[in-house]
């Protein structure tokens, strides 16, 4: 995960590959695979189903994000409600909170 973490307006977040598009042309999108069915996130309904599936539970506290709780850990899954807004972040904070269940690949 490379990037500038930027502060702004009292919310800290990554810009991932400052000027990368100029030096490189256009960057690779990931996805997230659960390698162990092969499936693609695709979309909130298919994450929630694996979440669901390791332990994770969907917390309805703030309506402005999609969270998921795991009662064994102090682990939370924070995600933007729009499926459009999901970025590597959050894949990686998915892989981080959940080692060996999924894997980032490249976009086809």
């Amino acid at each position: 995960m490379s990037g500038v973490w930027v502060f702004k307006n009292g919310v800290v977040r990554l810009v991932e590959n400052p000027g990368a598009d100029a030096l490189q042309g256009p960057t690779r999108r990931k996805v997230l695979v659960h390698p162990s069915t092969n499936q693609v996130v695709t979309s909130y309904e298919v994450l929630e189903g694996i979440l669901t599936s390791k332990g994770w539970e969907r917390c309805y506290e703030d309506p402005e994000y999609l969270q998921f709780r795991k009662t064994t850990t102090i682990h939370l899954i924070s995600l933007p409600k729009d499926f459009n807004k999901f970025k590597s972040m959050h894949i990686y904070d998915i892989m981080v909170k959940n080692p060996n269940e999924f894997e980032v690949r490249d976009a086809q």
